[in-house]
C-alpha cells in the first residue's frame, strides 16, 4: 500500500438521528453538530473502511465488550445533559443491531471499567448521572446468557474510567480518576471472581501502577497484564454548580506502556508512537498483537479543541514494541 501523507481535516458535519427520547431536537429538526475530524500526522499505509449500520443512539464515554459474534455496548452520554441506562447489542454475523435491555438503576452511566470472561461482563465503578457528577464505587456483573444482573462488592473508593481486566482468576482495577475527577489515582485492587460471583467480600490491595489516570487500554495477553496510554486530568464539576456542570481543566495525554508479569513488578516498556487516550474499549488481540484504533491525543495548542487520533497502532507481543499499522481518517474510540 502507498504511504499516506499527513492529513488534518478540520471538521465533519453530522445530523443526529431521528425523533426519539435519545435525540435532541431543535424546533422539530435534528440537531446539527460540527465534529472534529481525525488527525493523522504519522506516515503509514492507508486501508479502506467499510461503513457498518449506525448505532441506535449516539454515545460518548460508554463501554463495550465483544462475546462471540455479539458486541454489547453499555451506557454512555447521549449529550452532556443526558446519559443512557441501557445496553445495545450488535450481531456481527447478521451485521444488525439486534437487541436492547436495561441496566440496573444504580449502575454508573459513563466512565465504567469493564471486562469479560466470555460469558459474564464485569462493570466497575464510574460516573452516575450526566455532566460531571460524582463517581460511585458500586460494581455489577451481567450474565449475558440469562441477561441477568447481580451486584459485586464495592470498590474501596470510587474511580472514573479505571483500567479493568480479568487476570489469573481475579478482577483487577487500577488507576482511573480520583473522586475530584481530575487527580489521577495510582491504587490497584483485585477481587477473586468465578462464574460471575465474587469469591471474597473485600478487594485486595495490589502493587500500585507507576502512573495513574483514566481512559487506558488494559489487556491480558500471554499471561501478562498490559496497561497502555491514558491521561492525567479531566473535566471537573464547576464549583458550586447544582448540576455539577463540567468545566475544562488541564489534561496531559500520554503514550506510556506498562506490563505486569510473574515478578509482580511493573515494567515500563517503549511508549506508543504518539500520546493516546480514551482507548479502553478500542483494542483487540489478533496475531500475537494488540491492535489499538483511534483515541484522543493532546488538544490543539491554539483552539484547545479535542483532536481525535487518525492512526491505528499495533503493539507486538513478541518484541513489546508499538508501531503504526495504517492511517484511519474517520475513526474515533468512543
Amino acid at each position: 500500500s502507498a504511504i499516506s501523507p499527513a492529513f488534518s481535516p478540520s471538521s465533519k458535519t453530522v445530523k443526529e438521528g431521528n425523533n426519539n427520547d435519545d435525540t435532541k431536537l431543535r424546533n422539530g429538526s435534528p440537531t446539527v453538530r460540527h465534529l472534529n475530524a481525525t488527525f493523522s500526522d504519522l506516515p503509514a499505509p492507508h486501508w479502506d473502511w467499510e461503513e457498518m449500520p449506525p448505532a441506535p443512539v449516539p454515545r460518548l464515554d460508554g463501554a463495550s465488550v465483544q462475546i462471540g459474534d455479539l458486541l454489547y455496548v453499555v451506557a454512555g452520554y447521549g449529550s452532556l445533559d443526558h446519559v443512557h441506562s441501557h445496553v445495545d447489542v450488535y450481531n456481527f454475523t447478521s451485521n444488525t443491531w439486534t437487541g436492547r435491555f436495561d441496566m440496573p438503576k444504580k449502575m454508573s452511566n459513563s466512565h465504567l471499567g469493564m471486562a469479560s470472561d466470555g460469558r459474564y461482563i464485569y462493570a466497575v465503578s464510574g460516573q452516575f448521572g450526566p455532566q460531571c457528577r460524582p463517581a460511585v464505587s458500586r460494581n455489577f456483573v451481567l450474565d449475558t446468557k440469562l441477561r441477568k444482573w447481580d451486584e459485586l462488592p464495592p470498590l474501596p473508593v470510587p474511580r472514573y474510567a479505571p483500567a479493568t481486566q480479568l487476570w489469573r482468576g481475579r478482577l483487577h482495577v487500577m488507576g482511573g480518576g480520583k473522586e475530584d475527577r481530575h487527580e489521577p489515582g495510582l491504587e490497584h485492587w483485585s477481587l477473586a471472581v468465578k462464574n460471575g460471583k465474587a469469591l471474597e467480600n473485600e478487594w485486595r490491595a495490589e502493587i500500585p501502577i507507576p502512573r495513574g489516570g483514566p481512559h487506558r487500554a488494559c489487556v491480558v495477553a500471554n499471561d501478562k497484564l498490559f496497561v497502555i496510554g491514558g491521561q492525567e486530568g479531566d473535566f471537573m464539576p464547576k464549583p458550586g454548580s447544582p448540576i455539577f456542570k463540567c468545566a475544562r481543566r488541564h489534561e496531559v495525554v500520554y503514550g506510556d506502556v506498562y506490563m505486569l508479569d510473574n515478578e509482580a513488578k511493573w515494567k515500563q516498556l517503549s511508549p506508543m508512537p504518539k500520546p493516546d487516550s480514551h482507548i479502553e474499549f478500542a483494542w483487540v488481540v489478533v496475531n500475537n498483537s494488540i491492535v489499538i484504533v483511534g483515541g484522543t491525543t493532546e488538544k490543539h495548542p491554539i483552539t484547545k479543541k479535542m483532536i481525535l487520533v487518525g492512526e491505528v497502532f499495533r503493539f507486538d507481543l513478541e518484541t513489546l514494541v508499538c508501531s503504526i499499522l495504517y492511517v484511519n481518517y474517520f475513526a474515533c474510540s468512543y
